[in-house]
């Protein structure tokens, strides 16, 4: 008499648990390393360019010409500005009486220091 077992391995679904698991775990630490260690670049150049920039006019959020144009999340809200690309056109293109900053920022600086900014606005610009 034959004795047939409920457990034998069926090769054909090792194979594909073996490969989703290897594609999975290849994709968590892509995400997981990559993004955090370009974020934690950008984060700190962010800082640096708000300093040597904007922090002449905007010291901790504020604004120094336009009480009603800070970069504290409420006045952020109010004026529309709802994205780090609309902070980040602003701060390449100006508006009203503040110059762009284009030239000065550099490439891609525009993106990084809205990045920084928007950040700083959701923590109340609590700083280190």
């Amino acid at each position: 008499m034959e004795l047939k077992s409920k457990f034998r391995p069926n090769s054909n679904n090792s194979i594909k648990f073996i490969t989703f698991n290897f594609l999975f775990g290849v994709i968590i630490i892509s995400l997981l390393t990559f993004p955090l260690s370009a974020y934690s670049l950008d984060k700190s150049d962010g800082e640096n360019l708000f300093v040597e920039h904007c922090a002449g006019c905007h010291i901790k959020g504020g604004n120094i010409v336009r009480r009603n144009k800070t970069l504290k999340k409420k006045d952020l809200d109010r004026n529309g500005i709802d994205t780090p690309d609309a902070i980040a056109k602003i701060a390449r293109e100006g508006i009203g009486s503040m110059s762009g900053y284009k030239d000065l920022l550099g490439e891609k600086g525009d993106e990084i220091v809205a990045n920084w900014i928007w950040d700083q606005a959701h923590n109340a610009w609590i700083q280190g």
